[in-house]
């Protein structure tokens, strides 16, 4: 049984059974199992198309929990199933007439904290209040469709009930469930299977939401049963391993684009609580015990580091980020505490992050959370440079930067009227929520939607923000440079003529474009002049985004991502002054464009954070990767741990290290049969390698790893 690692073995510390139990969900049995059953079909209902959203929507909700399929594994710890196949391609699992009805939402982490503290029967009281409270108002529709998911719930939760009750191997299940997650946990195994219980039944209707900061949330329930002995430390690893291993039940294998896992189930590891203390436990080294022997991908890990993080935290970190896959990634829990309470947030709610189920940051359980991203490269290029047409000029590097800001502030403009004219009915200076897409799933498990009588896409949810996330950054930075460089400083040649040459893709001149790809120190090696520019754009477009906040119903702060969309971008994109040709992979996120950086993973880290990245409160992802001969023996830990200190002493934002062996991914390539569980980090997500498509994997295969 194989469960893969780039860098060593991985240790064993689980049951046999549980290490079957994760081999086969690993390898598409359940998945394959799901998708045999894709949805509801809801053509028999007589007048269904005639009904209202909202009552299509509770009809559909209370079909789903009537009649999807119940999944008991042999020996699974917790139960609950996900078993509709349309719910893995972020529809709510229902068709009429053969097409899908309502769209899923993603991008957030539900309350899991008010499901454990109080039970779910807390929350349907809620909703009845509403419901009561609303009674002939416009609201009144939203607060009975939130009672009848609670409705619907108790249905499949009976349904469960009735399945488990006569299996005598399983009755440590039937006996949890008979409390959760409908009362308050007491106990750990209790806690792990009503977060369970709640997220699978949010994901079987189709929602893809995150997990949060699980020890925090489980932490003091373990404490708790180790000091009475009900329970050893091994029991909850097997406990919490069930958990994991069940997440894996929409594996489905085969070529999915942009790869497998993308369902943004993430979870958020130690850090402080809203009190300021540290929140590491148990449970944190637990999760990393699973990760590390499984090489489960699936839970994309976030670990909170702060300048009083233990070694020993921070060893084990580097244990885990050391086998390879990119499941571990850092966030700089100073940092994002001071770019929240910059941007208003109470210091004890900001101390609560966790991200959207991906890496954006938010306040779980009281977020609506959505971003939009541009090609900032794109804007430069066609823009500000006109398509390299005969006739633009600017007389210096000053005048050039210039302009480029006034097209970035103009796509601004263009940006704010975009959300607004999708989200609001306008009338002078008052917001009216457009209707839209029924989520009352959703809706019932995030602060201050039943309390508004609005749902999760209708302003219910405490925080509202949409985010602008520039992409193309690092691009735009080095395209810059070049042209300061080889036209203003260098006098290597004329604007107009370095504009000819861009216009004709560097034909006919190759010396002047191998000058300008090698000769010039690019962003990602440390260099003072080229991270200048980075750091100013980054003030730029904060600023921007602060002037467009004001007039938008959201908040908007501003963000750092491409998320793999520069393979889209390459399709529209011209050549670049810093020698690349038209319609090349370039930059990810806020990382070096690849084939620029040449010093190593310390010089990237260096250049992303002299930016202050406390302005981008949404995030600003670094992604590095390490060559594994460069972390082996203690000296590779100790490195390890260096860069993820750095990264928090400068004032980085958020990093994904990957351990990536690119011979080992060439080889999957051809022998992808020998490598169906070797993991990579992809952009804010892990993917199996063979499942993402080709262009992908020459994407990640370019970006080679890095030394020290």
């Amino acid at each position: 049984m194989k469960f893969f690692a780039v860098n060593g073995k991985r240790p064993t510390r689980l049951s046999e059974k549980t290490r079957a139990f994760a081999w086969e969900s690993l390898n598409h049995k359940y998945g394959l199992d799901t998708a045999k059953d894709p949805c509801v079909v809801m053509d028999e209902y007589s007048g269904f198309e005639e009904l209202s959203d909202i009552k299509k929507y509770d009809l559909i909700i209370k079909d789903i929990a009537e009649k999807s399929r119940i999944r008991i594994c042999t020996g699974e710890k917790i139960s609950g199933a996900a078993t509709f196949g349309l719910a893995i391609k972020h529809l709510v699992p229902a068709t009429v007439n053969g097409h899908s009805i309502f769209s899923s939402v993603s991008h957030l982490t539900i309350d899991f904290e008010t499901v454990l503290k109080k039970g779910v029967n807390f929350i349907k009281e809620q909703s009845i209040s509403a419901a009561e409270q609303y009674k002939g108002t416009d609201k009144e529709e939203f607060a009975l469709s939130c009672v009848n998911v609670f409705d619907c719930f108790e249905i499949w939760h009976k349904r469960y009930l009735d399945e488990l009750k006569d299996r005598e191997e399983l009755k440590d299940n039937y006996q949890i469930l008979l409390k959760v997650p409908f009362k308050p946990a007491e106990s750990f195994y209790e806690a792990v299977q009503s977060i369970w219980f709640v997220f699978s039944f949010v994901r079987l209707c189709g929602y893809w939401t995150g997990i949060g900061r699980i020890d925090w949330l489980l932490g003091d329930f373990l404490k708790k049963d180790l000091e009475n002995g009900k329970l050893t430390i091994d029991e909850a690893r097997e406990i919490l391993a069930h958990f994991f291993i069940k997440g894996c039940e929409w594996i489905c294998g085969g070529n999915y684009g942009s790869g497998d896992a993308q369902h943004y189930q993430n979870i958020v590891l130690a850090g402080v609580d809203e009190f300021g203390n540290e929140c590491t436990n148990e449970v944190t080294y637990l999760v990393l015990d699973i990760i590390e022997e499984l090489g489960i991908s699936d839970f994309p890990t976030t670990v909170r580091i702060n300048q009083k993080t233990s070694p020993e935290l921070l060893t084990r970190v580097a244990q885990v980020i050391r086998q390879g896959g990119g499941v571990i990634a850092v966030y700089n829990e100073d940092l994002i505490i001071k770019s929240l309470t910059k941007r208003g947030y109470e210091i004890s709610e900001a101390r609560k992050f966790a991200n959207d189920g991906c890496w954006e940051v938010q306040v779980p359980g009281k977020t609506f959370f959505t971003y939009v991203p541009f090609d900032s490269l794109r804007f430069l290029q066609e823009d500000t440079l006109k398509g390299y047409e005969a006739g633009v000029s600017f007389n210096s590097f000053q005048e050039l930067y210039a302009a480029y800001v006034k097209t970035l502030s103009i796509k601004m403009e263009d940006l704010l009227s975009y959300v607004n004219n999708e989200r609001f009915l306008q009338n002078k200076n008052q917001w009216t929520w457009k209707p839209t897409t029924p989520c009352s799933v959703i809706s019932v498990f995030e602060s201050g939607c039943i309390e508004k009588g609005h749902s999760y896409l209708e302003g219910g949810p405490v925080y509202n923000v949409i985010s602008p996330h520039i992409g193309g950054l690092t691009d735009v930075v080095n395209s810059l440079y070049a042209i300061k460089k080889l036209v203003f400083d260098d006098r290597k040649v004329t604007f107009e003529e370095l504009m000819e040459i861009l216009k004709n893709n560097w034909e006919g001149h190759e010396y002047l474009r191998q000058f300008a790809l090698n000769k010039y120190c690019y962003f990602g090696n440390d260099n003072d002049e080229v991270d200048a520019i980075a750091k100013d754009l980054v003030a730029v477009f904060a600023e921007l985004c602060d002037e467009i906040n004001d007039r938008s119903g959201f908040d908007m702060p501003g963000g750092i991502s491409t998320f793999g969309r520069q393979i889209d971008w390459a399709k529209t994109r011209m050549a670049t002054p810093f020698g690349k040709r038209n319609n090349e992979v370039l930059a990810a996120n806020f990382s070096p464009t690849p084939g620029t950086d040449q010093i190593g993973a310390t010089a990237i880290i260096k250049s992303y954070c002299k930016a202050d990245l406390t302005s981008m409160a949404s995030g600003a992802a670094l992604d590095v990767k390490l060559l594994p001969s460069s972390v082996k023996g203690e000296n590779g830990i100790e490195m390890i741990k260096g860069l993820i200190k750095g990264f928090v002493s400068l004032g980085g934002h958020f990093m994904q290290l990957d351990v990536a062996d690119i011979e080992m991914l060439k080889q999957a390539q051809e022998h992808p049969e020998d490598f169906q569980n070797l993991s990579v980090r992809v952009s804010g997500w892990n993917a199996r390698f063979v499942t993402l498509n080709k262009e992908w994997q020459d994407m990640l295969i370019a970006q080679t790893g890095s030394e020290f």
